[in-house]
């Protein structure tokens, strides 16, 4: 019964992540409509127009990463190659991450919301920026590597992916959200997520 009640939670997280990040599309999109209209008609110019619309598009490209990795993956769902790969790169596009993104096959929608989250995860080790380098391998086995310096592991909230609960005392910022998703949907799927911290870099396996 307990499972029952926790696989309710989860599924309804689902549709609340989907219904949000579905909504603020349309207005978003529209906003980036406007500007574009108003530079056709050159009655906007400027470094103000240009902050809207790099606003813009940097809110579209996180909430289409969020929808991927937040979302519902329903068996069967499977996500194109193109827009796995847009969402990841459109995500990092204007941060202090440089990332390569390795696959080029279509997947199953749950193996990318794995991947996502792989990287929402490894992006709090990077608070002045480096790189990350995500692959995939068989049964969707993402491999990940994060390089940068002052490379930052939080244990207390990392070890939640090994042991189910963060460190003791340390509570749940909406910042972790990714960590108990992950942590999660392995448990459920059977599979486990590993991480090894060398000197500048930091290695994550699902398997």
């Amino acid at each position: 019964m307990r499972d029952e009640h926790i696989d309710a939670d989860a599924r309804l997280a689902d549709l609340v992540a989907s219904r949000l990040c579905h909504d603020l599309v349309n207005p978003l999109g529209a906003i980036g409509n406007g500007v574009e209209l108003l530079e056709m008609t050159g009655k906007a110019d400027g470094p103000e127009v240009d902050l809207i619309r790099d606003a813009v598009r940097a809110a579209e490209a996180r909430i289409r990463l969020f929808r991927l990795a937040f979302g519902g993956a329903a068996p069967g769902q499977v996500t194109s190659a193109r827009e796995a790969r847009a969402a990841a790169e459109g995500y990092f596009n204007q941060s202090r991450v440089d990332l390569t993104w390795m696959n080029e096959a279509d997947a199953p929608r749950a193996a990318v919301k794995n991947a996502f989250l792989m990287l929402l995860c490894a992006e709090t080790a990077l608070p002045l920026g480096g790189t990350i380098r995500i692959s995939v391998g068989e049964n969707w086995n993402w491999q990940l590597e994060a390089t940068g310096s002052r490379l930052n592991i939080d244990e207390d909230i990392w070890s939640l992916l090994r042991f189910g609960t963060p460190g003791e005392g340390r509570a749940l910022r909406p910042a972790d959200a990714q960590f108990p998703v992950l942590q999660f949907v392995c448990e459920k799927t059977e599979r486990s997520v590993n991480y090894v911290v060398e000197d500048d870099t930091l290695r994550m396996s699902l398997s």
